[in-house]
């Protein structure tokens, strides 16, 4: 696609009511990306000289989410013609090629579609409208076509007879239209309809009036989800988790129980990777071949080298960074950290603000105590060293390559390579006081039951 040639208008003023949310409807996520995200980064697919947003009153919340993009207000819902007339001034200078009007509650339209419908204003088409054919037509507009399949109008769902309600070939109100017509057009629309608002759809029958060719293409359903309720949400995000399960299987990753495993919009994956049960990714995973992320565990914002393995019950927050061969067994949290080629943390261990170098083992119950209550400090552990079951490093402070850290220490001062570290109390036996203690205590609750009798 030519960027200087295309441009993108996005609508996200809706209230969104049926959520039922403080937040705007736009803003709610779909596998860890807001639905106005996966609308900017389609159109951002399309190469465009520039995005614009439109939104409604009280939407700063928005406003953020769409930078650094064009944003401007639709002061009242006056229907999507006013909608897409807020963002003439924006589009001002852009007065040859092609706008496309995309939805913010709309999520999951292809890229390779928007491409479809260029190909048609390449052909000639003034206006292209994407059209679907859901199981159900129910209220959607209905798009009227010709014998030849040329667009002649859209027909609102109220505004149908019941003949062309009959039509099953419905509009998702997404275009591409001549940014010559595009304004001309929308000052045209009147909202003299059964809703008394200003269709963007009637822009088609205006168009054909001065004999401007439009065209429709049609995608599947499932690309044109319109999300309105919590319902719609939940039913987007089972969608779209089973589509990239299917996808990241074709791609040669092994998910033990698909169902079970949750990934985000970005999840990464090379070959020969396997996933088992229960496995939910955040954004920002990247996992490299051959490694395995054992059941119940959960990563976000991690790094994960080739052969590496995770879990089970591993909680790997953002900053963590596996290289190739690192063992996080279960019940490690590692966040912020570099563990280096072939480390161990094999159980019970927090591993926070941390350097890990290559070969060292972490014992069971080891943490690093990286927070003071105002500020966070960085643990450094040389390549080799040996890190003693039940060890505080208290940070920030660092373990010499090859040291040894004897378990139950508590380190607060550095540690030589090669040294041995020992932090804790000196150890005193005394003989035959247990007995004693027994004996003392046993006598004790003898006389505690007699005195109840």
């Amino acid at each position: 696609m030519d960027k200087e040639n295309t441009a993108v208008i996005v609508l996200a003023a809706g209230k969104g009511t049926r959520m039922k949310s403080a937040k705007s409807k736009v803003l709610h996520a779909v596998a860890g990306r807001s639905l106005l995200g996966h609308v900017l980064g389609t159109a951002a697919a399309t190469d465009p000289d520039r995005i614009v947003v439109v939104i409604g009153p009280d939407m700063a919340d928005v406003e953020t989410a769409a930078s650094p993009h064009a944003v401007v207000l639709q002061p009242k819902q006056l229907g999507t013609a006013d909608a897409v007339k807020a963002a003439r001034e924006p589009l001002a200078d852009f007065a040859s090629g092609t706008v496309f009007i995309l939805y913010g509650d709309t999520p999951f339209i292809a890229a390779e579609t928007l491409r479809d419908m260029l190909v048609e204003r390449d052909l000639g088409a003034g206006i292209v409208v994407l059209g679907f054919r859901p199981d159900d037509p129910g209220a959607y507009g209905r798009l009227i076509v010709d014998d030849g399949g040329r667009l002649q109008r859209i027909v609102e769902f109220k505004d149908a007879t019941e003949t062309e309600r009959a039509v099953t070939l419905c509009n998702s109100g997404v275009m591409a239209v001549d940014a010559a017509l595009l304004f001309r057009l929308i000052d045209a629309v009147d909202d003299n309809n059964a809703k008394g608002e200003f269709y963007l759809t009637d822009i088609v029958g205006l168009g054909r009036g001065d004999n401007i060719g439009c065209a429709v293409v049609e995608a599947d359903a499932d690309e044109l989800q319109g999300i309105n309720s919590r319902a719609d949400l939940a039913a987007a995000e089972a969608f779209w988790q089973a589509r990239r399960r299917r996808e990241v299987m074709d791609e040669g990753v092994t998910l033990s129980d698909p169902s079970t495993v949750y990934l985000s919009h970005d999840t990464s994956f090379e070959q020969d990777v396997v996933v088992g049960q229960n496995v939910v990714f955040g954004p920002g995973v990247s996992v490299a071949r051959g490694a395995e992320i054992k059941a119940f565990s959960h990563l976000e914002g991690v790094k994960v080298g080739q052969e590496a393995s995770v879990g089970p019950f591993a909680r790997l927050r953002p900053g963590a960074v596996l290289k190739n061969g690192v063992k996080v067994g279960n019940f490690v949290e590692v966040k912020n950290a570099v563990l280096g080629p072939g480390a161990k943390a094999s159980h019970l261990s927090y591993i926070g603000d941390a350097d890990v170098g290559a070969e060292a083992n972490i014992g069971a119950g080891t943490i690093t105590c990286n927070y003071d209550g105002y500020f966070k400090y960085r643990t450094k552990i040389g390549a080799g060293a040996f890190i003693g079951s039940n060890t505080a490093l208290v940070a920030p402070v660092a373990v010499g390559e090859n040291a040894i850290v004897g378990a139950g220490s508590v380190i607060t001062v550095d540690v030589a390579s090669d040294a041995l570290a020992l932090g804790r109390g000196r150890q005193a036996n005394k003989d035959g006081r247990a007995a004693q203690i027994n004996a003392d205590l046993s006598s004790m609750k003898d006389q505690a039951k007699k005195g109840k009798n």
